[in-house]
């Protein structure tokens, strides 16, 4: 049984705009223009676009431990700070390097079933919210929009690597670039996670957007009381 009151149940979660623009421009959370992560994003080789994400996100996977933490909201800059953070926390790592390197970002809402998680937190399960939003980011390459499942290839090609399970210490961030993260069916495989899916709330032309508009996982004081023990909880192997 997932939890409904630690969220913020009041928001209305319907589907958006099917398409979004995009930008460079740093935004509260994608904060690139900070010295800490222009910095960071300095040492990514430069490269063709696609070379240069699957750099940034071995670098990111190498450089930033991950953790449960749940401020999806937090600006990269305290995320490269404090050297830990979450699959969301870390995407957004992604992708202020990606907009620091003049690649227009955008990302798509996702609504994902809380019980999608239950593997991770067995003596938890009470606790685990109904439902959890999740900033899926897309680049702007070669005139098309390339999702960051398909960063280290299609989904079809990658669909028999063994799926991701949410059960063990690899995280759905580390898991790009093993296997296909498919949450549209497509694969046809057990990488298809498309039945975990519960609302696609569109495209944004920036996290701070989606959130702004559909809140974050947790309502905030929940984040509050969570955030200081699961931000310094890492998975297991």
């Amino acid at each position: 049984m997932t939890c409904l009151l630690v969220t913020p149940w009041w928001h209305s979660r319907v589907p958006g705009p099917s398409a979004a623009a995009g930008s460079v421009a740093p935004t509260r959370v994608v904060d690139w223009d900070h010295p800490l992560v222009a910095g960071f994003a300095s040492r990514v080789p430069s490269g063709e676009p696609v070379d240069l994400l699957r750099s940034a996100h071995r670098l990111i996977a190498s450089a930033v431990r991950p953790v449960y933490a749940v401020e999806d909201a937090q600006p990269v800059s305290r995320t490269l700070r404090r050297g830990r953070g979450s699959c969301s926390q870390r995407l957004a790592v992604l992708e202020a390097v990606a907009r620091a390197s003049g690649i227009p970002t955008r990302v798509r809402g996702l609504v994902v079933d809380g019980r999608f998680w239950y593997p991770r937190f067995r003596r938890l399960r009470s606790l685990v919210p109904s439902e959890v939003v999740l900033a899926w980011p897309e680049f702007r390459v070669d005139g098309g929009w390339l999702g960051v499942a398909e960063l280290f290839g299609d989904l079809a090609s990658r669909g028999t690597c063994g799926a991701f399970t949410n059960a063990d210490g690899e995280t759905l961030f580390d898991a790009l670039s093993r296997t296909a993260v498919d949450w549209d069916g497509v694969t046809g495989t057990s990488c298809d996670l498309s039945a975990r899916i519960l609302a696609d709330l569109g495209r944004f032309s920036s996290r701070d957007e989606l959130f702004a508009t559909h809140g974050q996982t947790l309502c905030a004081p929940s984040r509050l009381m969570a955030d200081p023990v699961l931000g310094r909880w890492s998975p297991r192997c």
